[in-house]
């Protein structure tokens, strides 16, 4: 399998003006409102362009979906490279109910979309648990966490946050439990 050749920059532009479009329309809770041509008008290119780089529906939810993964996981490490260990967690954790509730309708379009498709959703799943993991080991590491918890439970908790985001106070809910998790993690003192 060969290299997927890189893309010109006008290319790379309409791509990236597809994707932020989409967005958009996700966290609108709009997807299911438009045609799939309709994206292109939208994000001002033509219907062959978003063709082109998105020959699905279920293709552009899953770019927006890798893309969305992929700012976390670097959100992730940028915290550990610059914060002590205990608050670079307590920071992406805080950061993740952040990007749920602003993007709710993605989170909602996304699990109605790719029902069937979950191998596209696992990858990303497995990408931020990777993600929480170091984090949580850095924590460890550092005293600041106890070591009989894993990420696992963790992400457990970011998963039923996500699953609650209809509650009428979910933010400040979301936030109590951020905020149970941590003390729950935190190391006993002696």
């Amino acid at each position: 399998m060969t290299a997927d050749k890189p893309l010109r920059a006008d290319a790379r532009r309409k791509r990236e003006a597809l994707l932020a479009k989409a967005r958009e329309v996700f966290d609108a809770g709009e997807f299911f409102d438009l045609r799939f041509d309709d994206f292109a008008s939208l994000a001002g290119v033509g219907t062959g362009t978003l063709y082109r780089h998105f020959p699905t529906r279920e293709a552009l939810a899953e770019a927006v979906y890798h893309g969305e993964v992929a700012a976390l996981c670097d959100r992730a490490r940028r915290l550990q490279a610059t914060l002590p260990a205990a608050e670079a967690l307590a920071t992406f954790l805080r950061d993740m109910v952040g990007h749920i509730g602003a993007h709710a309708g993605l989170a909602r379009t996304l699990a109605t979309l790719m029902a069937d498709r979950s191998g596209a959703l696992a990858e990303g799943g497995q990408a931020l648990e990777q993600a929480v993991t170091a984090l949580v080991a850095a924590a460890v590491r550092d005293g600041a966490v106890r070591d009989d918890v894993g990420a696992g439970a963790v992400m457990m908790a970011l998963h039923g946050i996500g699953a609650a985001h209809d509650r009428p106070e979910w933010r400040a809910e979301a936030d109590d439990v951020i905020t149970l998790v941590l003390d729950g993690l935190r190391r006993p003192q002696p």
